[in-house]
């Protein structure tokens, strides 16, 4: 890819490379598929346990958040501990990776509020 124009700015972005573009895609989609963001997130916000995990994120299945966090633990964003006791435990964890996401996501959502703000602002204005 060349230097974009953006459509509501002079500004110009950077020459993105098709490697770039590739890897941009890759991680977004990452990001985007749907837990994800909802599993990490409740690990920032201390969860450990699958059944703490499970319990912070409405309407997940036992079976989809076992498979995402293996997805999560290969991807490197989510560590799992097996802690030998009688039961065994196994605890869950961002990766220095996973917390970084983390922050690069608060951005976004700073985004999709004032846009949501404007959307909702926009809908109560009355009609000419």
């Amino acid at each position: 890819m060349k230097t974009v124009s953006a459509p509501h700015s002079a500004q110009q972005l950077h020459a993105i490379d098709d490697d770039e573009c590739r890897l941009f895609r890759e991680a977004a989609e990452l990001a985007g598929r749907k837990w994800t963001a909802a599993i990490l997130l409740s690990l920032a916000r201390g969860a450990e346990r699958f059944s703490e995990i499970h319990a912070s994120i409405e309407g997940i299945s036992d079976r989809l958040l076992a498979a995402r966090l293996r997805e999560l633990e290969t991807q490197g964003l989510v560590t799992r501990t097996v802690v030998p006791s009688t039961p065994v435990q196994i605890r869950y964890g961002l990766t220095p990776s996973g917390g970084e996401l983390i922050t690069i996501l608060q951005p976004l959502v700073r985004w999709a509020k004032r846009s949501g703000a404007r959307e909702a602002a926009s809908e109560q204005e009355p009609a000419d």
